[in-house]
């Protein structure tokens, strides 16, 4: 699933007249460059979430034709990362899904697909989520505090009261959409949803390699544009 409802208020003046979904980045929609990775990663059907210029994105989803994409609408009510997952639910099936937001964009090391290790990683048995996690120290246009420390096991806690922690989470998780069947309907954040997990030693996290670019506002945009034009 890919996260594309939301107002994009942070990347204004670049979203004044489209979703973030559609603000360009080295040529490309930033909705493009995701579903290209998911592609990479053997994703063949995907399920957006659509809100602010709702029309705009469909419209521009139809031009894909290497993926088969199945709209979640929100036009009527902004639901946030939890809604919008719980209001797609009938959308996504019985397999584990990878959820990605439109403003997470990395760099790959050679050889090392990133969503390909997050799927590697993945253990229904032990994980009720699992998180892709980028370092904090490497990442470009995140300037957070960092979300979460890892154990040597992988469970992650978030860090709290703590000024910092290592690793933010990178804008990818992977969960059994089962998971989902027991979230309100209403508007809200999955945040809390993994302070749960978490308190359970459900929640795990995958660090990633290579370099993480939260593209979420225009100057971390021109960045990661600066950054990927140094790419051969």
């Amino acid at each position: 699933m890919v996260m594309a409802a939301g107002l994009g208020t942070r990347m204004r003046p670049l979203t004044l007249d489209r979703p973030k979904a559609l603000v360009p980045l080295a040529g490309r929609s930033l909705i493009d460059h995701v579903i290209d990775r998911l592609i990479a990663a053997g994703v063949t059907r995907v399920v957006v979430n659509v809100h602010a210029f709702a029309d705009a994105v469909e419209a521009h989803l139809k031009g894909r034709t290497d993926v088969e994409v199945s709209i979640s609408d929100e036009r009527g009510a902004l639901l946030e990362t939890g809604g919008g997952l719980k209001a797609a639910r009938p959308l996504l099936g019985e397999d584990p899904i990878l959820v990605a937001n439109v403003d997470s964009i990395w760099i790959e090391t050679p050889g090392r697909p990133v969503l390909d290790g997050l799927i590697a990683a993945w253990d229904g048995a032990r994980m009720d989520d699992l998180l892709l996690l980028a370092p904090v120290a490497t990442s470009l246009g995140f300037d957070g505090p960092g979300d979460f420390h890892r154990g040597a096991d992988g469970r992650l806690i978030h860090r709290g009261a703590d000024m910092a922690a290592p690793f933010a989470q990178a804008g990818v998780h992977m969960l059994s959409p089962g998971i989902i069947d027991t979230w309100p309907r209403a508007p809200h954040s999955v945040f809390a949803h993994w302070m749960e997990m978490a308190a359970q030693g459900r929640l795990y996290g995958e660090v990633m390699e290579g370099v993480w670019m939260h593209v979420g506002d225009p100057a971390a945009r021109d960045a990661a544009e600066s950054r990927l034009a140094l790419e051969p």
